[in-house]
This record gives structure tokens, sequence and C-alpha cells, in this order.
């Protein structure tokens, strides 16, 4: 995520806020379709297209390829092929998983 302090124009300016943590009003962020949060996935029951139950979302990670669903240890890439839906109102997930992922 890129953002631009007012008055702070020059990396050396930048230097002072190395290190500090920022909030934000979270209905001031524009979300695009398929993007969510972490805090609204977390928790979310998470079932197969069968009704199989996997558990529920303990986390979410970021990495370059994918965000993962961390699930009872197990980690779901959210891509979707993979997660085919996602009912936050019923806090609900529903996944497809690749033979193996849950072994």
């Amino acid at each position: 995520m890129l953002i631009r302090i007012a008055g702070v124009n020059d990396p050396a300016a930048a230097a002072a806020y190395a290190g500090a943590v920022l909030f934000a009003n979270r209905k001031e962020i524009p979300l695009q379709a398929g993007e969510y949060f972490d805090d609204d996935l977390i928790g979310c029951a998470v079932y197969g297209e069968d009704g199989t139950a996997y558990g529920s979302v303990a986390r979410v990670e970021h990495y370059p390829a994918s965000d993962m669903l961390v699930i009872d240890g197990h980690m779901v890439p959210m891509v979707g092929a993979i997660v085919t839906a996602i009912d936050l109102d019923d806090r609900r997930i529903v996944i497809d998983p690749p033979e193996g992922l849950f072994e």
C-alpha cells in the first residue's frame, strides 16, 4: 500500500515516520469487488462445496503470489479456483480444495 502524508515531500522527511503505526477509518477505505478486510474473514466458518466443515479462519497471511487463509493450521490460497464463495453476512466461506490440502 502506498500512502502520501501532507507536507512530506522527500525521503529525508519520510524517514521521521519509519516504524510509525498508521490508522485509517475503515469506512473511508474503498474496497473493490473481491476485496476484504482481514478482520472480516477471521472467524468465518469454512465449508467445502460438498458441505464438509473444515474449521474457521484463524488468520490471513499475505504472500506475493496470493493471500492465504489459515484454517486449523492449513494454508488455503485465496484464489477463485479454491475459494468459491465468501458470505460475510452469514460468516461463511465455501472452498473447493485440491486433493490432499487438508491431509
